[in-house]
């Protein structure tokens, strides 16, 4: 094997057998770092592209161990109560003596570095099943464009041997990082959060101009291409908001990249990340759909001809 696929790539977890972020069968590889800060991430900690502790608080039996091995003080006593004080992880070097010590698992280290090869070892155990089911590699985050060496050496592996590649993304990558993953990229999972750019702001922390600018350029090239519209009620779901996508996505309608439409409707299974993390959960309110209000969305898309299908996780 090449020394060129030794790159290593900070990734946070890889996730096995799933059947929605592709075709087939597929094993998603997710990596650490994201320039978006949205309001209702459901991976908080592959936002920063850095190791971080979780803390389990209820799990927690205050023994100290952990604040005896933390070279950085991450983890503290009280000097009133003894009681475990947790902030932000955010400190972390990724030493994992607290995880090691901690025998309640309350702790747990968020970020390990693996090279090429030894992602490649797990992605191939499962070949058999990538064959019988016309799966493969998915890379999630996170934003894996945020590392696009590494990206670009494990795509390019994995085409070498057949293996079906595809890439989640926010779209926010420089356009030349964009088009080399392009090269070995079999599909994209290409997020559109809203159309207005002012509101886009609001809501992630970064304007769309260059992320619809990145998907014109890959439809364009005729690369393929499914758009994915995280939904949240009375934020994205209004006519007015699904009339500004169609008639952006209209003049790619008859491209043969254009795989169509996936809704993914607001889940809270990321809720309870943010308090393991130190962090305030930023939504105040359940922007969740009923699933009346879901079909009425999925059966306003279809009318304009486009594939669209309802992703529930």
């Amino acid at each position: 094997m090449s020394d060129m696929i030794e790159r290593k790539a900070l990734i946070f977890n890889i996730q096995k057998y799933n059947m929605y972020d592709g075709p087939g069968v597929r094993t998603i590889v997710f990596f650490k770092g994201c320039p978006l800060r949205c309001k209702w991430c459901s991976n908080p900690e592959s936002q920063k592209k850095k190791h971080q502790v979780m803390y389990k608080e209820s799990q927690c039996v205050d023994c100290g161990a952990c604040v005896s091995v933390c070279p950085t003080g991450v983890h503290k006593l009280s000097p009133i109560n003894e009681k475990h004080e947790f902030v932000d992880g955010s400190e972390c070097i990724g030493c994992r003596k607290c995880e090691e010590v901690c025998t309640a698992k309350a702790l747990s280290v968020v970020g390990e570095v693996k090279t090429i090869s030894e992602i490649m070892e797990i992605v191939e155990e499962d070949r058999a099943f990538y064959e019988m089911s016309e799966g493969g590699l998915t890379l999630g985050g996170g934003e894996a464009l945020m590392q696009p060496e590494a990206v670009v050496n494990l795509l390019n592996v994995c085409k070498q041997r057949g293996i079906n590649t595809a890439v989640e993304t926010c779209g926010y990558a420089k356009p030349e990082a964009l088009m080399k993953v392009a090269e070995f990229t079999d599909l994209f999972l290409f997020d559109i959060k809203h159309m207005d750019s002012e509101i886009h702001y609001k809501l992630t922390g970064v304007r769309n101009e260059s992320i619809l600018r990145n998907l014109k350029l890959l439809l364009q090239n005729r690369k393929n291409v499914r758009i994915r519209v995280p939904l949240l009620k009375n934020v994205n779901d209004s006519e007015n908001d699904i009339k500004k996508l169609i008639d952006f996505l209209e003049p790619f309608r008859e491209y043969k990249g254009f795989k169509g439409v996936d809704l993914l409707p607001y889940h809270k299974l990321g809720v309870n990340k943010y308090k393991q993390l130190g962090w305030n959960y930023p939504l105040n309110n359940d922007p969740g759909l009923t699933e009346e209000e879901l079909m009425k969305i999925e059966s306003n898309i279809k009318k304009y001809n486009f594939p669209v299908s309802v992703i529930r996780h």
